[in-house]
């Protein structure tokens, strides 16, 4: 594949395959929501992924999916160089302003703007499960190098309270029952289904996001679904939500709410 101007088009957001339409339109939308109210990535689990990447001072890196660059942040420290892919022109233009040393490019995980065999690793945060991954993947195959290998990471909403059971009940409202989940597993199909990686292996970690009201609400503003929504949708969730903040033992009154977060972690190599 011939590299190409990804810059291309003026930073307008024009949907193409690759880019699911809830995401380009609600990340579009609520990209200060996201950069306020999204958390880090716990350090043992960063260290982790690094570690199993072999990435450092003289490696190249590209990730997929970039977002506003909350986990770019974190890999710029290791000292390598780092390509950035991300659709959204919001998305990709905090990103620049947050990781000016990282090279930022318009693209997608299923038409990467690189050459051939020119990374040694690959990374996607909070991303692959909006992939198409059958064609993903051997996209990633192309660009990364010999035994270069793969990482997917993920922070995921500790479930066993009441009110982030209540939370995710008005989310799944907002998004359909079609909408892509990192839970529903589907995204590992691809993986199950290509000889081009080999077996996907597992860490977890756990930490908490200390977060205000205001902070809370951002954190539900930067869903895509609920960005996406319409004026008055959105108003609808912002409603129950301070009704569960207002309502729930655990939640009212409080100054800090702490978010209690799962993260996953997955690496592949190349074959």
């Amino acid at each position: 594949m011939a590299e190409r101007d990804a810059r291309a088009g003026g930073g307008e957001l024009i949907p193409r395959a690759g880019i699911h339409e809830a995401a380009a339109r609600g990340y579009e939308a609520g990209v200060e929501h996201y950069r306020r109210g999204r958390p880090t990535y716990p350090d043992d689990a960063v260290s982790y992924l690094m570690q199993q990447l072999h990435i450092g001072p003289a490696s190249t890196v590209l990730e997929l999916g970039a977002g506003t660059g909350r986990f770019t942040e974190l890999m710029v420290h290791t000292g390598a160089t780092i390509t950035a892919i991300e659709p959204v022109a919001a998305m990709r233009e905090a990103l620049e302003s947050a990781c000016p040393t990282v090279t930022a490019l318009d693209g997608t995980a299923e038409e990467i703007p690189i050459p051939d065999g020119s990374v040694d690793a690959v990374v996607a945060a909070q991303a692959f499960h909006w992939f198409d991954g059958d064609r993903a993947l051997p996209e990633i195959h192309r660009v990364l190098r010999s035994a270069g290998r793969l990482g997917l990471i993920w922070n995921v909403r500790d479930e066993t309270s009441d009110w982030s059971e209540r939370l995710t009940a008005i989310f799944d409202r907002v998004a359909g029952a079609d909408a892509p989940r990192y839970r529903d597993r589907a995204w590992r199909r691809a993986f199950e289904r290509t000889e081009l990686f080999g077996p996907l292996h597992r860490s977890l970690a756990w930490h908490a996001h200390a977060v205000t009201r205001e902070g809370f609400l951002d954190r539900v503003l930067s869903v895509s679904y609920v960005a996406s929504t319409s004026p008055e949708q959105r108003a609808q969730v912002l409603e129950d939500v301070n009704r569960l903040l207002d309502s729930d033992p655990e939640l009212a009154g409080r100054d800090e709410i702490l978010m209690p977060y799962r993260t996953d972690v997955f690496w592949c190599e190349r074959r």
